[in-house]
């Protein structure tokens, strides 16, 4: 299976609070992630086709499709796996995000939410038929998604019909980016290339999204983050020491991680890199 990793980019560790971005698939193919860890983050789980099975350390055994949302706080430490439905190859294709977490939160304790029903607006098009957004995290629009956040933030998915030109509303004191998903897409005569992200920084009130033959896109945005993070394997924290740390706990089998239920195996750790981790720092 593919695996396309959008962000973080060299000099765009962040946008907003997210810090990362997979698309994996499209593919025929039987996913199987074993138990890993995570610390410091959510993970944002948002499938294009198929279903995926999600577990937890906290008990939680969660089927979700096309239009559900998994949200999985891991906080001080939280370890999960990941399969696909059935016992051989299947159609799969899924966004996955991580949010880093605040200082305020990223200490806590672990949790998981699953959302079945998210909001849905209507934009309205300069020309063709509207626009439709489904407000996955955050707000968007004066619409709210029910999910658990720590910091102001933006995940939008954004259906545009075939013909159409949109207005999106973009907060100024917030910086976005917008990912093409499927279908083509131009943002003020800038054309999108599928699967990448448009960095709009922020000082932005809107854009126009236009579409010839149809679009699915991704809107990520939010308060830019409050500090540098370190991200390492499944590790988002502040200092070279926490991810050690993390590690350490990891492969000791510490309870700060739990256990999944019903796994016979799990994902080592790998080495770590010869060298101080550091800070990843914005350079745009």
């Amino acid at each position: 299976m593919n695996v396309l990793r959008v962000l973080p980019h060299r000099n765009l560790p962040t946008i907003g609070a997210w810090c990362f971005l997979d698309r994996f698939g499209p593919a025929e193919t039987k996913m199987r992630v074993e138990p890993h860890p995570h610390i410091g983050l959510q993970t944002v789980t948002w499938p294009l086709v198929g279903e995926i099975r999600h577990r937890d350390s906290l008990g939680s055994d969660a089927d979700l499709r096309r239009g559900q949302l998994n949200l999985m706080t891991a906080g001080n430490g939280i370890s999960h796996s990941e399969y696909s439905i059935g016992e051989g190859p299947v159609p799969l294709d899924a966004l996955q995000f991580w949010v880093v977490l605040p200082e305020s939160a990223r200490h806590g304790a672990g949790g998981f939410e699953r959302h079945t029903a998210l909001p849905r607006v209507a934009l309205a098009t300069e020309s063709g038929a509207d626009a439709v957004a489904t407000v996955v995290l955050g707000e968007f629009a004066g619409v709210t998604s029910p999910a658990t956040v720590h910091t102001p933030i933006v995940g939008a998915e954004i259906s545009v019909p075939a013909g159409s030109t949109v207005r999106l509303p973009l907060r100024g004191d917030w910086e976005h980016g917008l990912m093409l998903v499927e279908g083509d897409a131009g943002v003020e005569q800038h054309p999108l290339v599928r699967n990448d992200m448009l960095y709009l920084g922020d000082s932005r009130d809107e854009i126009e999204v236009s579409s010839a033959g149809g679009a699915l896109l991704f809107l990520l945005g939010g308060e830019p983050f409050e500090s540098e993070i370190v991200m390492w394997w499944n590790f988002a924290g502040r200092s070279h020491e926490e991810i050690v740390a993390a590690r350490d706990d990891w492969e000791a089998r510490s309870p700060r991680f739990g256990v999944v239920e019903g796994h016979d195996v799990r994902i080592p750790a790998p080495p770590l890199p010869e060298v101080r981790l550091l800070p990843r720092g914005r350079a745009i």
